[in-house]
């Protein structure tokens, strides 16, 4: 596995600080705002595209952070499909496009599957180690202008395309119904555990003005089973039952946008440390496309999670509040045990005892997560980290966790493990 290069950071003894920046609202399908056949608006309005989502995340980080564009060394935005959903790539130029004061700075588009905002934000950790002292991260992705079978194939190309493509219509929510296949049979998972997961996730999202399923309900009832709203959608008839549509992800747009600063910069821009939050680790792993792992295990993001652990000086005990990737619930599940917050085939208990709600021991997914805040594939590692900058300073409203807190870890994940993005922030 590869280890990233933020392990410049260390040597440099340049230390990195978030600002702040901005979430624009996830949107996509039984969300209010978006417009589709069935909207009031359809044919009045369109929904934003690439460009101005891109747009509106930079204003909107520049905006909340009360920094000119001209003080930014440089930017980077993750993306994964531009070149597909939106026919553009070339997205370093939008991002200059953005604000006349980013004009000639280096920015750069990195892409990583659904970690590529997560890469991004490293690749800002190292140019703060190689002496920039302000940088913009930035993470969009528009993905609602292709049918969902599209979308699948398009999404697909985050997996061994020549390989794994012909599992399924939608390649990645097969290969996890494959990992729920095999949990299910290694430690008697139910749909009823499944279900706890969707729940919270759409609960956390209810109380959430940003979020994809804001304004959209699940009860345990709904979730544990198929019916009319809770569809076993895949076609592969060995993994159709490991499977609902509870359990995924949503097709999202939406972008994010973040400040990252060194103490000089913080200086410069006349900041208070108090207001900012540390970044104490992190760390990228990344896996071998073309052998499929332990289906019961996540070894890349567990690779990640450990040096992350050991930059910060910290074990998984010390984490207050979490953002885990769950791209399907089982996901979710799996990531707990990888980070070390729960044993092997023990996360679905911790799920059922409440340990992970908003007034859980370790919160996770307080905004609601893949599954409820949404999945702009390219947002999700940046919104990530803003959510626990917010959590950590107080600034989460009706989904805030009732209790100060210190310390959150943040678990960004490209393709089926192949990508994990482990980092580890501190308020102040």
């Amino acid at each position: 596995m590869a280890t990233s290069l933020t392990g410049t950071q260390e040597r440099s003894g340049r230390q990195a600080y978030i600002l702040g920046g901005t979430i624009s609202p996830f949107i996509g399908k039984n969300h209010p705002d978006f417009v589709w056949k069935g909207h009031s608006d359809f044919g009045k309005r369109d929904n934003p595209t690439l460009e101005q989502t891109i747009t509106a995340a930079v204003q909107g980080a520049l905006t909340a952070t009360d920094v000119r564009a001209a003080d930014v060394d440089r930017a980077i935005i993750g993306n994964f499909v531009g070149e597909l959903f939106s026919n553009q790539g070339h997205l370093g130029a939008a991002v200059a496009a953005a604000d006349p004061g980013l004009r000639n700075k280096p920015i750069w588009r990195v892409e990583g599957a659904c970690a590529s905002g997560g890469l991004a934000f490293a690749s800002a950790l190292d140019a703060i180690a190689g002496g920039a002292d302000v940088c913009l991260v930035v993470g969009a992705e528009v993905q609602t202008t292709a049918s969902a079978r599209q979308g699948g194939d398009y999404l697909a190309r985050a997996s061994h395309y020549a390989r794994q493509r012909p599992i399924d219509d939608f390649t990645f929510p097969a290969l996890f119904a494959r990992r729920t296949k095999a949990v299910h049979e290694a430690t008697g998972l139910s749909e009823l555990d499944l279900g706890r997961v969707s729940v919270k996730a759409y609960a956390n999202a209810n109380r959430n003005p940003l979020a994809h399923m804001r304004a959209v309900h699940m009860d345990l009832e709904t979730a544990a089973h198929e019916g009319p709203r809770n569809a076993k959608f895949l076609g592969n008839e060995e993994l159709r039952d490991y499977l609902k549509v509870s359990d995924c992800s949503q097709v999202s747009d939406g972008g994010a946008a973040l400040v990252l600063v060194s103490e000089a910069g913080l200086r410069k821009l006349g900041r208070n440390v108090t207001d900012a939050t540390r970044v104490l680790a992190c760390q990228v792993a990344t896996g071998d496309l073309y052998v499929d792992g332990d289906p019961l295990r996540l070894p890349t993001t567990a690779a990640a999670a450990a040096r992350a652990y050991a930059q910060a000086g910290l074990g998984a005990d010390a984490i207050e509040v979490a953002e885990v990737h769950d791209c399907f619930t089982i996901t979710e599940l799996l990531m707990m045990e990888a980070l070390g917050f729960a044993g092997p085939g023990e996360a679905a208990a911790q799920v059922a005892a409440g340990r992970t709600e908003i007034g859980g021991a370790l919160p996770i997914n307080t905004g609601g997560g893949l599954v409820g805040f949404g999945h702009p594939v390219g947002a999700t590692g940046v919104k990530q980290l803003l959510e626990l900058h917010r959590q950590l300073h107080g600034q989460c409203g009706a989904y805030q966790v009732p209790r100060s807190l210190g310390v959150g870890l943040a678990a960004n994940m490209g393709g089926d493990d192949k990508t994990a993005v482990i980092t580890i922030l501190a308020r102040g």
